[in-house]
């Protein structure tokens, strides 16, 4: 079995190949570049430096959100892409779950991955690793960050946040948490796209032409056109 996973759904682009019990190669670059242009010769690197060709791959896995709508977007259509083109199995993994996955494995706690979503919001989640496995305690959602630590605080145990837009809200949660609040290294707010290979290595393929990302809000130009439309409030 060999697994490509691919991650563009924030600013983080990753991508990684999992053979059997070992991963292969691994490539992430955390920078405001356009996905687009780089996804694709990123996995083609990949690829010919481990000496594998698609032929090679037997699933994909991809980051399906949230994040980014334009990141989530590009992962999305181009492991849909390749996964029908292959005649390969079709994985989506939360974009929140790779980075609970990457940093609780040894905590003893919660942890809630979040990323920066404006004007106060976050995307967020809550797990808990029990017995070896990743378990979702609170499904993602989009809330606002006081909300968010205030319900926290109903939490007998400590909790574990990451994620590169943590800084802009760490204080906020220091505020409202205090000690029960623990912050991951720097080194580990990059989403891991070998743990979001590993995630998806045995789950089932979902169909690929039914296969949608997990936006959570509607993009704010879709929002505006269906507004416009009267199909949605503005409230």
């Amino acid at each position: 079995m060999t697994i490509l996973a691919i991650d563009t759904s924030n600013y983080a682009l990753g991508v990684a190949l999992l053979e059997d019990n070992q991963i292969l190669g691994e490539y992430i670059t955390n920078l405001k570049k356009n996905h687009s242009v780089r996804i694709m010769p990123a996995i083609q690197t990949l690829m010919k430096d481990c000496e594998r060709v698609p032929a090679d791959l037997t699933k994909i896995v991809v980051a399906k959100g949230p994040g980014s709508y334009t990141g989530v977007r590009i992962g999305v259509t181009i492991a849909k892409t390749l996964a029908w083109t292959l005649q390969i199995p079709l994985v989506g993994i939360s974009s929140l779950e790779i980075l609970a996955s990457g940093t609780g494995r040894y905590f003893e706690g919660h942890v809630s991955p979040l990323f920066d979503a404006r004007r106060g919001q976050v995307y967020t989640a809550l797990y808990q690793f029990q017995n070896g496995n990743l378990t979702t305690v609170e499904q993602d959602q989009l809330v606002m960050l006081a909300d968010w630590a205030e319900k926290l605080t109903e939490l007998s145990k400590p909790i574990l946040f990451v994620g590169n837009d943590l800084p802009i809200h760490r204080a906020k949660i220091e505020e409202l948490l205090g000690t029960k609040a623990i912050f991951a290294s720097i080194t580990e707010h990059n989403p891991r796209p070998s743990e979001l290979a590993l995630l998806g290595r045995d789950i089932q393929g979902e169909d690929i032409h039914s296969f949608v990302p997990n936006y959570i809000r509607l993009a704010e130009a879709e929002a505006k056109w269906l507004e416009a439309k009267g199909k949605i409030s503005n409230g």
